[in-house]
Parts: C-alpha cells; sequence; structure tokens
C-alpha cells in the first residue's frame, strides 16, 4: 500500500473524535474521515497491465486468475453485515477482460482493479459492453478499450442486499445513459453501478435521512489479528473513504500512527 503520509500532512488524525457509541471494539474504533476528501470520480487511467495490480509470487498465465494483494473490508449496518471482501470467503482473485467477458451476464456488477487507484465499478450489457459513471457521465462503453490493462471480476454479491431482476437492472443503467455531471445524484463509479443492481436510495448523493439510531461501521482487516473500525453516518461516506483507502493507504498509515501495527 505504501506510505502516503506526505500527501495527509494537513490532517491531525490524533484530533479526530473517538468515542463507542455502540459498545463495538472500544479500542480501535474511529470517526470516519470521508469528509475531508473531494467526490471527484476517479480516472481509468492508460497504466500497463504491469503498472496495475501486484501479482503474488506464483506467476499466472496470462488469462488465469491472478492474486491481488489489497485491502479486506466487511460492513455493517445496525449489527447486519450489508457488505463483506474477505478471501476467506470468496474468490477474490482478478481476470485478464478477455477471460472476464466470457463470464459476464447481462446485468452483473463489475469491478476493474488496480494498483494505488480506486476500483472502477460499471454493469455489463452484452458481448463487451458496459454502462458506467466516469468522467462525470453515464455512458456505454468497450470494456476492452477502457480497461487501460486494469483486470477485474464480477461482485454481483459484494454487497449482501437482495439484487433486483437483471432486467430492472439493464433498466436503471440503460435509463440513466447521458446524463452528465449536473444531473448525476452518485459521487463515484461503484455509488453507481451498485444503485442499478440493488436499487437502494442509499446509494444516492443525499439518499438517505440521517438519524441518531442509524450508524454504518466499516472494519478494515489489516492482518488476521488486526481490525481497525470506522464508524459514518451515511453509506455514501463509508464507500467514499473505502475508496480512498483502496487509493493511498491512508487507514494503514492511521493506524500505524495509532501503535495498532
Amino acid at each position: 500500500m505504501g506510505n502516503q503520509l506526505d500527501r495527509i500532512t494537513h490532517l491531525n488524525y490524533s484530533e479526530l473524535p473517538t468515542g463507542d457509541p455502540a459498545g463495538i471494539e472500544k479500542d480501535e474504533l474511529r470517526v470516519g474521515v470521508a469528509y475531508f476528501f473531494s467526490d471527484e470520480e476517479e480516472e481509468l487511467d492508460d497504466r500497463s497491465q504491469s503498472d496495475s495490480y501486484t501479482k503474488d509470487n506464483s506467476s499466472p498465465s496470462k488469462d488465469g486468475p491472478v492474486s491481488v494483494d489489497e485491502v479486506e473490508y466487511s460492513a455493517f449496518c445496525c449489527q447486519e453485515c450489508i457488505f463483506s471482501k474477505l478471501r476467506e470467503n470468496e474468490d477474490l482473485n482478478v481476470y485478464s477482460v478477455k477471460t472476464l467477458l466470457t463470464m459476464c451476464k447481462p446485468g452483473d456488477l463489475l469491478e476493474l482493479v488496480g494498483n494505488a487507484q480506486p476500483p472502477h465499478w460499471a454493469i455489463f450489457v452484452r458481448e463487451d459492453q458496459i454502462i458506467h459513471l466516469h468522467k462525470g457521465e453515464i455512458r456505454k462503453d468497450s470494456l476492452l478499450e477502457i480497461s487501460s490493462g486494469r483486470q477485474g471480476r464480477i461482485v454481483n454479491n459484494r454487497y449482501r442486499y437482495r439484487a433486483l431482476p437483471a432486467e430492472l437492472v439493464m433498466q436503471n443503467a440503460c435509463g440513466h445513459l447521458g446524463l452528465s455531471s449536473a444531473e448525476i445524484c452518485w459521487t463515484n463509479s461503484e455509488s453507481f453501478a451498485a444503485w442499478c443492481r440493488f436499487g437502494k436510495r442509499e446509494f444516492k448523493a443525499g439518499g438517505e435521512a440521517h438519524s441518531a439510531e442509524q450508524r454504518y461501521f466499516l472494519k478494515v482487516h489489516l492482518s488476521e489479528t488486526t481490525v481497525h473500525t470506522l464508524m459514518f453516518r451515511s453509506l455514501e461516506d463509508l464507500i467514499r473513504e473505502r475508496r480512498r483507502v483502496d487509493a493511498s493507504g491512508i487507514l494503514k498509515e492511521l493506524s500505524l500512527v495509532n501503535g495498532k501495527e
């Protein structure tokens, strides 16, 4: 994840409020810091495939599954697990785009991953076509053309919400084609694609009413024995912070500052 502390020297994490409103992991609970960052959608860059991910030592074939070194998470709302990205529970391997396309069905939720950048999410349409939020516009593109060397995977079960029927997922995605920044109520590609798949208003910016009782908890599994927990008031904030961690490693640095690892 690298040392990115020099990029956030203006933040003083020791001054962030802490607390234990729900009795969850008292020693490591911290209030989420997503509000320090902008809502800019990530750019799909032109990095070569070798620069876009970190392979393990098994030297997999070009089109075969690749193990990626990445942070694992779980997320909860009202003690219910709503998101899980844990290697012990699912296959986190990624595949070349060419191979991935042979695995996809219309309405599938796709994730493109790369090193030191947030993942890019999209809805698979047919053939090589996807619908996604990119550069402030909801558009249809060829996955082969926009992948920029990234590899990907199907993440239909990453969120634990009940999925809509495939035809409704496609209707949600296709019905918003062509919308641009002023008309868009999602802050990143993941929120838009997940909304298409699950239809939950919580994925929209300002889409849920805040209450004292409703809190979201993001558990960042730094190691087998170290789990760092952040609290958020909305799913939107939780998603933004998790994506910042993927892109910069900020939370890992925070754990080091706190002496947890």
